[in-house]
């Protein structure tokens, strides 16, 4: 009886050798001949997955992103608004390794996006939605019966996004974490400014 194959599953196991080459060694890191050594496939069985390194490339990016998003989503709904919203920015910043890693796959994958429109596009929807949600967060947070579309909401929408992304860029010459204080701390006067 041939042996069953779950494919979904080999493709997410590919994608996490992916992101574990990217974390070691950068984007350059990742090559097919890498993946399938660590992976532990014949030549040729990666191509029955994968066509390209680029579509190796866009699944790890968008597993990244799915990651993200689950975390965000992932939210206790007995919290109160402010305290949502503290949540949802800080499963955004590297306050742990696993975050930090994941920092590093994104940097790698956004400098990929520059040149490759359709990775691009993807990240460009991502931040369209993350704003989205951030603005239903911080207008429930502020409690002022503004829309979720006011300026300000999507002013402050905004910073939060601009601040999460700078700190994972900066959290990636501090790999073991020495800004995590500096990043609470942020959330803290972040928080004070979007309620106040």
């Amino acid at each position: 009886m041939p042996k069953i194959i779950d494919h979904d599953q080999r493709r997410r196991e590919i994608v996490a050798v992916a992101k574990k080459l990217i974390i070691q060694g950068g984007f350059e890191a990742a090559t097919m001949r890498s993946i399938v050594a660590e992976a532990g496939f014949a030549n040729g069985a990666l191509k029955r997955y994968f066509p390209s390194k680029d579509s190796i490339v866009a699944a790890t990016f968008q597993s990244v992103l799915a990651e993200m998003n689950e975390r965000i989503l992932e939210a206790d709904p007995s919290l109160d608004p402010q305290e949502a919203l503290r949540r949802d920015i800080e499963v955004t910043l590297p306050l742990d390794k696993y975050r930090i890693d994941s920092a590093r796959v994104l940097l790698a994958l956004w400098e990929h996006s520059m040149a490759n429109e359709e990775l691009a596009a993807v990240y460009r929807e991502h931040l369209r939605e993350w704003r989205r949600r951030l603005a239903v967060r911080i207008a429930a947070a502020r409690g002022r019966d503004e829309p979720c579309d006011a300026p300000t909401v999507l002013e402050l929408a905004g910073e939060v996004i601009g601040m999460s992304i700078g700190a994972n860029v900066t959290s990636l010459m501090f790999p073991d974490g020495a800004l995590i204080p500096e990043h609470r701390a942020y959330v803290d006067r972040l928080m004070r400014n979007i309620i106040d």
